[in-house]
């Protein structure tokens, strides 16, 4: 039965998810820019300090649907509140972290506070707010993820350069601890399920994504050889008793029954595509604009504010007319808009005009704006209620999949375009690529934001299809 809720308790608790949002998003960011600073204030390799990043993706990759599954079980307002307090006591060990080894380990824990938060996020949504009403309550949300991705690049540039790399951190413990208040007081648990979680399911999936991250990485930063490809391959065949556990298993990380409900898995499925071919555009973007360009981290991550403001305005916008129209078509046309926008970034060159990064920024915030709420609208709308919380954890754990290869395949990419001390040179903003260098790195670029156009189009197809689809019995609202 549906919570029946006055407005201002309404508005109390979808403020509660956004900060979580933000704060959860902020983070998978606003590290790009301090890499640099760390790696020398830490003394650490890049090899070693690019796990800050990759262990915070890894970790919300492999357990936001079980984490989601917790809440069903446990309640998700508690579990809600614990995501808060672990994430902030995460956030305070990074911000202390002596060396590289206790940052990655802090982060580890940053992420796993960070997957009860997302992974609880969207079914809050769902037990709050009415059918009517929740894809203008997704659009608030999806604006923690835009408003969490320019923060998290632009604070990350200027906190990093003026204050020091620490308190890119600390400053997630005073904005939690007021997230963490306002849940307490207006998010009660929801009623109680009993499911069973999927361990040898979560076991096999941080193995697989590790060995491949782990193999990919190794790849990038020494050169191909035998034990980095054969770490590669064992992630990959370990998919097969991965598929088998999940279509034995009765609660399942991917429940593959989920996948029979036509307009559900599509609308998952083109989460995952947009993830995969979208998210490591940005890495791309900024590695032009400082190795290429010259431009220093906090100038580049000003370049690309833009876009994410357009998204962050107009996605409330367009997560209320997905309630209105159909969503599918909405996200879809999200997902072309923002492959239009890397078209606009193919006639990037040495010397282009930066106003072709802003205008491709633009429109991908634009498309941005159009997916995000729509598509979650889409998914959440069209599953069952005694799945909420299962399926709004597998939700962001496809997308979280999808940031992490995303981000492994930007770093495998760039290495492969230029020699590779070169290519982390550039990403830690130390060198600039000059003369055939700089030309052969753009051709790298094109190759790879050509990838990512194809991948979107195929998302943008899976989504579409779900607005021509018929609404069955078991596509429920």
């Amino acid at each position: 039965m549906k919570i029946e809720l006055n407005n201002k308790r309404k508005t109390y608790i979808l403020i509660s998810v956004f900060i979580g949002t933000l704060m959860s998003a902020v983070d998978t960011t606003i590290v790009l820019l301090a890499l640099p600073t760390m790696t020398v204030d830490l003394k650490a390799p890049f090899l070693d300090t690019i796990w800050v990043i990759l262990i915070y993706l890894l970790v919300l990759a492999t357990l936001t649907t079980q984490l989601g599954k917790i809440g069903d079980i446990y309640g998700r307002g508690r579990i809600f509140n614990a995501g808060f307090i672990i994430f902030i006591i995460g956030s305070a060990m990074s911000g202390v972290s002596p060396n590289v080894d206790f940052l990655i380990f802090s982060r580890g824990i940053q992420g796993f506070g960070a997957v009860l938060l997302q992974a609880n996020s969207n079914a809050i949504i769902s037990d709050y707010f009415n059918y009517g009403e929740r894809g203008k309550a997704y659009g608030i949300t999806t604006m923690g993820w835009s408003i969490g991705g320019v923060l998290g690049i632009v604070l990350g540039g200027l906190i990093t350069t003026f204050i020091g790399w620490r308190f890119i951190f600390y400053i997630n413990v005073p904005v939690g601890i007021l997230g963490l208040i306002i849940s307490m007081i207006y998010i009660r648990d929801n009623k109680k399920t009993t499911v069973k979680i999927d361990i040898s399911g979560t076991v096999l999936l941080i193995a697989i994504l590790g060995l491949i991250s782990y193999g990919a990485v190794e790849v990038a930063s020494l050169g191909v050889d035998t034990s980095n490809i054969a770490m590669i391959i064992a992630g990959l065949i370990l998919l097969l008793p991965f598929i088998f556990n999940e279509m034995k298993f009765s609660n399942p990380i991917m429940n593959m029954k989920i996948f029979k409900v036509g307009k559900l898995s599509l609308s998952l499925i083109a989460a995952t595509f947009q993830a995969v071919g979208f998210l490591s555009v940005l890495f791309i973007l900024i590695m032009y604009l400082q190795g290429v360009r010259g431009f220093s981290p906090f100038y580049a991550s000003l370049i690309l504010v833009p876009g994410y403001l357009l998204s962050s305005v107009f996605a409330p916008r367009m997560g209320k007319l997905s309630d209105k129209l159909a969503p599918g078509a909405i996200a879809g046309t999200g997902i072309f808009v923002m492959a239009l926008g890397l078209i606009v970034y193919l006639f990037l060159g040495v010397t282009s005009p930066i106003y072709f990064v802003i205008v491709g920024s633009i429109i991908t915030g634009a498309g941005g704006s159009m997916f995000w709420p729509s598509n979650t609208n889409a998914v959440m709308s069209n599953c069952p209620r005694e799945l909420l919380g299962a399926t709004s954890g597998l939700l962001r754990t496809l997308s979280n999949i999808g940031t992490l290869l995303s981000y492994v395949i930007a770093i495998t990419v760039a290495a492969s375009t230029v020699p590779r001390y070169v290519t982390f040179e550039v990403f830690l903003g130390i060198d600039r690529l000059q003369g055939g260098l700089s030309s052969k790195f753009i051709v790298g670029l094109h190759s790879a934001l050509l990838v990512s156009f194809v991948i979107l189009i195929i998302g943008g197809i899976a989504s579409f299809i779900t607005a021509l689809k018929p609404k069955k019995s078991r596509d429920i609202k």
